[in-house]
């Protein structure tokens, strides 16, 4: 969008000259018609246009966090958007401003399954009208659980915060219970506090009160049936199916065999022998580059820091390497797959503590789960292997048992 005025002092350097006079020029401006002590919507990285200051606190924030650098149009503060597409301008301009997508994160959330709906998201389409007309005219092959919950959440998605909102939920169970129809649950499962068994399946009853191996109590406090340890159990499944089915990452999950340079040169795990090798044990893998290459990592960490307190927690995390080495190895992209609670480390036993993800993975290489594919708009068999593991000498002795 073409901006009349020049804005080129939001991306200097907050010390320089023109970056200062450039805070001074907004401050008179957003302040010109205002009281002496009236606030506005602060423009600094921090309080994202969110919270209330007075100029003061305005000029200081904007020196010392910096001002967005996408808000180059001051809508906020008296400035209209020109043009003929205002409307997409400004829906534009605040998804940005937010740093989220609810729209789009719910699409990708139910996949494929959205293209059989006739729901018209798109640019200047009233979302609210198209949702209650899909209603009254439901499809004879549509889902109508997943319709529900799809409908529900794209209405909450589009409904305005602020200002002066009071639609949030009333506690945060109610927020949980919202978030979990995004489909990113996970399981507590009652253990052993000696780590040798877990409680589920047929013993996930609470009339089964003592370990079958070594005796010890489930419980902490018997009258109240509160578990002596709970490993926490996060679905690998529809993890990996949300990368696929996000717009943003269901071609970068085919770069290891599209895009990579293959000259020799070793810059990602694709170039090393242990891929080689495993392409070379089984072929059949090597035809769909969808196919998802998994490394483990997982080591103990006292949550306490410093503290006196000796504390060891095991979190099991794995990386999906069919991305490229940019996005690998960040945070965003790491999934974290079980969550081993102290106080002490599990030792030789934590092979009883890995069996859902274990079983989970061996799913994923016999069988697969059928996944949407965003970049081809199809559905596939996604499946998965655990390539190797990553720690040090004293973890790997743990891991190996």
């Amino acid at each position: 969008m073409d901006n009349p005025r020049n804005r080129r002092w939001m991306h200097c350097d907050r010390v320089s000259k023109e970056y200062l006079d450039g805070v001074e020029e907004f401050i008179n401006h957003a302040f010109f018609e205002k009281q002496d002590g009236e606030k506005i919507a602060c423009p600094c990285t921090e309080c994202v246009l969110i919270h209330q200051v007075n100029r003061t606190t305005t000029y200081d924030h904007l020196v010392i966090n910096g001002i967005m650098p996408s808000y180059d149009t001051w809508f906020c503060h008296g400035e209209s958007l020109k043009g003929s597409n205002n409307a997409q301008a400004n829906n534009h301009s605040q998804s940005t401003l937010r740093g989220d997508d609810m729209t789009g994160m719910i699409h990708d959330a139910f996949g494929g399954f959205t293209q059989f709906m006739d729901i018209d998201v798109s640019e200047g389409g009233d979302i609210e009208d198209n949702l209650q007309e899909n209603t009254a005219n439901p499809s004879e092959n549509q889902p109508h659980p997943e319709v529900d919950k799809f409908e529900r959440l794209m209405k909450e998605a589009n409904e305005e915060l602020y200002p002066g909102c009071e639609k949030l939920p009333p506690s945060f169970y109610e927020t949980k219970k919202i978030v979990e129809g995004l489909g990113l649950k996970y399981e507590k499962i009652h253990a052993c506090p000696n780590d040798c068994m877990l409680f589920r399946k047929e013993f996930a009853n609470k009339n089964v009160n003592k370990c079958n191996i070594c005796g010890a109590s489930r419980w902490k406090n018997d009258a109240r049936k509160i578990p002596a340890k709970v490993l926490r159990f996060f679905p690998l499944k529809p993890r990996l199916q949300r990368l696929f089915m996000s717009s943003e990452t269901s071609k970068t999950m085919r770069w290891h065999h599209e895009e990579r340079n293959k000259d020799g040169v070793l810059r990602h795990p694709a170039d090393s022998e242990a891929w080689k090798k495993f392409d070379s044990k089984y072929p059949e893998f090597v035809g769909d580059p969808r196919i998802v290459r998994l490394g483990l990592a997982s080591d103990g960490f006292n949550l306490f820091g410093t503290m006196r307190t000796v504390h060891r927690t095991w979190p099991v995390i794995l990386m999906p390497y069919n991305l490229p080495p940019w996005m690998c190895m960040k945070q965003e992209f790491f999934i974290l797959s079980l969550l081993i609670p102290g106080p002490k480390a599990s030792g030789n036993n934590i092979d009883v503590l890995l069996q859902p993800l274990i079983k989970e993975l061996n799913e994923l290489w016999n069988v697969g789960v059928e996944t949407y594919d965003a970049s081809t708009k199809e559905i596939f068999q996604m499946r998965a292997t655990l390539v190797w593991t990553i720690n040090d000498f004293s973890a790997y002795g743990t891991l190996s048992g």
